[in-house]
This record gives structure tokens, C-alpha cells and sequence, in this order.
């Protein structure tokens, strides 16, 4: 139950649609507080739109309070939602409770609801790209308000609003959307995936629909124009909808989608933290990072704002959603949140001053390239000047393409080179059966998947099932990759360290290696595609 809804908007304002059509301008503000929301008629316009959708959705009644019933308040919250341009195209207002004073086990009990991973949907762009259809995008007006809610809460003297649907700000309200979604979907015919319970797909003659959900953003896509639209006119009639038509902007990735391929970038959100950290007219860098750059706690150095420095770590951070080439040197400086020193913010500028000269790179996903499946695997020795810890990077490719990469410092001292490179072996290993058993559901079968590491002792570990002096330190689970070798899941194959890939990930590079790994990767603007998968049929003849 829902009460005391701000008194200056009536229920009688809900149903005049007249006055919310009034107007077809958009505010360029975010308002501090209702009062000041209601200084402005768009966004009045804006909370009876949100009204309105409450009525409409049967959201609530209006009811006796219970007895003994502890009730839970509303505010509303006023946001912008901007476009690929970054001009505000829609003032959304939402009302929403408080959920922070709900109690486990009397306002709720379970909350968690799937979220697809950001590698899952870099997967369905590549295979997508592959396949030649184009992915288009809805998203679900209110959507929390379709997910009827279990659970009763109440708040106001003498009536309250009994909640009937969920309201957004309730902890149960992802899962009562995602419960509520599930379900049509799969009377509706189709198959949820085996792995990512966000991914559902149909089929259909011969045709094939893929669907994936992030909350209330929808991307799905198919072979057959037919099966989309037919899809899109039921979501429409079950659900309100908002067709966005083709993906562009999602989860501030910007997509470009065309005959030769997808690219995928976030220009438009370089340019926001430019901004945001008053770093537009810095001077271009070549690279993130200086190869004599020596990081250590620096404990002499002058102290800096903490919050300032892990507000652009932060903002880094989600760039590399796809920009592995700062990956690395992202990661290097995150390890200095706690105690952040001059020296460790110059180096986070370099990064920002190296995305100056770099700030339209992206991902490539080329159409027609295959959809085969291998890793890379590499560590450092020791990089940390601090506990001599080492750093493993790995990267995983569908076809020639980047879709899945880390770069971590390891938890233990490696005692030796070879305990060193079987760390990161064992995360790629891991990660490249994860990405097997997706595409599975995509309809992709692979037998023995390539894992290419630069240390022949690792692969004689992995391969050779008798113990001496060099493997006796390593600890069981290490030889979780031997099994799956002896299962043919896994073929390891040695790669000379001058083709490793994943050295991006590990260390810092000299502009030359830098640029070319970059290449390879496919981390460039589209127009220069053709370059990349010249150097892409030179690697893989290398490798075969």
C-alpha cells in the first residue's frame, strides 16, 4: 500500500489527457524538488503522464488502513533522458517508493531478479553482425508496474494506497517485472536460455527470433522481418510499449548498424566525462600510459580528493565496456583508491588525455566473419612494486572479434613463472566454457575450443599428468584445466609472445606493440575495417 501522494497533483489532474498533451516542448532542466517541478508545465506534463499510467495500469486501491500495518512513503524523482546527440528528448518523472525503510521477511522476501552481462550483449551484436539482421530496440513504458507484488505494505493515517502491481523503488520490483515478462514470453512460445536466463529465443519455420531483456530496455532481432514485426505488434498489445526501432543508443553504448557490419562505441560518453572532470582542452596522448611510468603507494606524495579521484576511476571504468585498450592501465590505477596521491591522479589524466586522441574507438563487428571461438591467456612477473603480485590478463574472440576480456591482479604471490601463467589460464578456461554454453543457445556447437598461451611449462602442466618440483606448489583447482583438457573442451595451443594478445591486458606497451594489438583486436573506428582484418588474416595464418 502507497500513500500521501503530493497533494498539489490531484487525481482529477490524472484524466484531463488534454492538459498532458498540452505541450510537445521538453524541459531543459532536472528539478531540486516538486515544488520546483511544478514551476514548469512540461514537468507537470511529466507527473501526469506518471499518474496517468498508474490509473491505467490498475496500480493501486485506495483503501482503510490495515491495523498493525507499517506503511511505506513516495517521492518523485525528475531525470532527463537524453539522446545519442545528447539533447533531452523526454522529461521523465517517476514516483516511487521508499524503499529503503522495507523490512526482509515482512515487506519482502526474494529480490533478485536476472540482469543480462554486458559480454552477453557484445556476443548478440557479433553474432548478429554474422548473421546479417539487424537488432531493433522497445522499451517497456512503467515497466515495473506490470509485475504484480505478493507482499502487502501500507502508509497514511486513515486510507492508504494498497498496491495491486509493483512500484518502482519497492526492493521486489525488478523481480515481480522479470517474473511477469518470463512468463508471457514463454506461453508465447519461446525458450529461455540454458546459461543467461535474460536471452529467449523462437523458432519458427526455418526462422529465428533472439530476444534479450535488461530490465525495461528490450533488444531482439531475427532472420525473418515477418517474425519481428509480428513480435513487436503482440509485446505492444500485452505491454506499453515504446518502439524505438533500430538499436543506436543503449545503456549509453552508441551502435551503428550496416550492411558490412556493427560498431559499437561511446563517443557521445567521452565526451560527458570530458566535461564532467574539466578535461576538454587537455593536450592528446598516443598512449594510456607511459612505459617508465614506476606506480607504488607513493606515501610522500601529496594527498588528493579521494572522492574526486574514484569519481573518474569510476567513469573510466564503464568506458572500458568498450575500450579494452585502457583496460589495463584503468585497472592499475584503481588499486590507489584508498589513499590517492598526485602522482596516481596525473596518471588517470594521462588516460584521459590519451582518450582525447582517441575518443571515436570502439568495437568492430564485421558481417560475414565467422563465429569460431578461441582465448588468449598472458601474466606479467611480479608487476606490482608493492607485494610483487602478478597481473593475468585474458581475452576471449568470437570469429576474429574481441567480445569478452580481463585484466586482474592476482590474489597470491606466484612462486613461479609457470604457477604465474596458470592463473590466467584457468580464468580463460573458464570463461571460454561460459561462452560455449551461450552459444549453444544460439544454435553454435564447438567441439575442442583454441586457448593460445606463450609458456610452454603451462601447457606441459596442463597436459602432462606427472607431478615434480615445478608443479608440486600448485594448488588442486589448477588442475581443474587438465580435466577439461583430458575432455577435449579445451585444446591449448602455444603462441609466441610477440602474437599473444593478450599483453594489452598485462602490461604497459611502447606505442608500436600497443597500436598493432589494438588493431588486431578490432578497437578501431569502422572506417579503417578493412586495415584490421587485413592484419586479422595475417595473425590467424601465423597462428594456424
Amino acid at each position: 500500500m502507497i500513500g500521501d501522494i503530493h497533494q498539489r497533483v490531484t487525481r482529477s489532474s490524472v484524466t484531463s489527457l488534454a492538459f498532458f498533451f498540452h505541450s510537445a516542448y521538453v524541459a531543459s532542466f532536472e528539478p531540486r524538488d516538486v515544488s520546483h517541478a511544478l514551476s514548469d508545465p512540461n514537468w507537470v506534463n511529466a507527473m501526469h503522464e506518471e499518474l496517468e499510467n498508474f490509473e491505467r495500469n490498475h496500480v493501486w486501491d485506495l483503501v482503510e488502513s490495515p491495523p498493525n500495518c507499517r506503511p511505506i512513503g513516495t517521492k518523485w524523482v525528475f531525470k532527463n533522458k537524453q539522446g545519442e546527440n545528447g539533447m533531452v528528448v523526454r522529461n521523465k518523472a517517476r514516483l516511487v517508493a521508499q524503499g529503503f525503510c522495507q523490512k526482509e521477511g515482512i515487506d519482502y522476501e526474494e529480490t533478485f531478479a536476472p540482469v543480462a552481462h554486458l559480454e552477453a550483449t557484445r556476443i548478440l551484436l557479433a553474432f548478429a553482425a554474422s548473421k546479417g539482421f539487424k537488432l531493433q530496440q522497445m522499451d517497456v513504458k512503467s515497466a515495473f508496474m506490470n509485475g504484480f507484488i505478493e507482499e502487502k505494505s501500507a502508509r497514511f493515517p486513515d486510507r492508504v494506497y494498497k498496491l495491486r502491481k509493483a512500484l518502482y523503488g519497492l526492493k521486489q520490483a525488478p523481480r515481480a517485472w522479470y517474473a511477469r515478462l518470463k512468463s508471457f514470453l514463454l506461453k508465447s512460445g519461446f525458450v529461455m536460455g540454458s546459461v543467461d536466463r535474460t536471452l529467449f529465443l523462437l523458432s519458427r519455420s526455418g526462422d529465428t527470433l533472439i530476444v534479450r531483456i535488461y530490465v525495461d530496455d528490450i533488444i531482439f532481432g531475427g532472420s525473418s522481418h515477418t517474425l519481428v514485426s509480428s513480435f513487436a505488434e503482440q509485446m505492444n498489445r500485452e505491454f506499453e510499449m515504446s518502439l524505438m526501432g533500430e538499436l543506436q543508443f543503449f545503456l549509453r553504448l552508441q551502435i551503428k548498424q550496416g550492411l558490412e557490419g556493427a560498431f559499437v562505441h561511446q563517443a557521445k560518453y567521452t565526451r560527458d566525462i570530458f566535461k564532467k572532470f574539466d578535461m576538454v582542452d587537455s593536450k592528446p596522448m598516443t598512449t594510456p600510459m607511459s612505459t617508465n611510468t614506476k606506480f607504488d603507494a607513493d606515501e610522500d606524495g601529496e594527498a588528493v580528493d579521494q572522492k574526486e579521484f574514484r569519481g573518474m576511476i569510476d567513469s573510466l571504468l564503464y568506458l572500458t565496456v568498450t575500450r579494452p585498450d585502457i583496460q589495463f592501465a584503468v585497472c592499475l590505477c584503481a588499486r590507489y583508491q584508498a589513499s590517492p596521491r598526485t602522482s596516481h591522479r596525473q596518471a588517470v589524466k594521462r588516460i584521459f588525455r590519451y582518450l582525447k586522441f582517441t575518443p571515436e574507438l570502439g568495437l568492430w563487428y564485421s558481417s560475414g566473419s565467422s563465429l569460431s571461438l578461441r582465448g588468449f591467456s598472458d601474466a606479467d612477473h611480479a608487476g606490482c612494486r608493492i607485494d610483487r603480485k602478478s597481473t593475468s590478463g585474458t581475452c576471449q574472440l568470437l570469429g576474429t572479434f574481441l567480445v569478452s576480456w580481463s585484466s586482474l591482479k592476482q590474489a597470491t604471490v606466484s612462486l613461479s613463472t609457470t604457477k604465474r601463467v596458470h592463473l590466467p589460464s584457468l580464468a580463460a578456461r573458464s570463461q571460454l566454457l561460459w561462452m560455449k554454453a551461450t552459444l549453444s543457445d544460439f544454435g553454435l556447437k564447438y567441439g575442442r575450443i583454441s586457448l593460445l598461451v606463450d609458456s610452454t611449462s603451462a601447457i606441459s602442466v596442463a597436459k602432462n599428468p606427472v607431478l615434480h618440483s615445478r608443479t608440486k606448489h600448485i594448488d588442486v583447482r589448477f588442475y581443474f584445466l587438465r580435466d577439461h583438457y583430458e575432455k577435449g573442451d579445451i585444446d591449448l595451443i602455444h603462441v609466441v609472445s610477440a602474437n599473444q594478445l593478450a599483453d594489452i591486458f598485462t602490461k604497459l606497451l611502447e606505442f608500436d606493440a600497443f597500436t598493432r594489438l589494438r588493431g588486431w583486436r578490432g578497437i578501431d573506428n569502422a572506417l579503417i575495417k578493412g586495415e584490421i582484418e587485413s592484419q586479422w588474416t595475417d595473425l590467424i595464418a601465423l597462428l594456424v
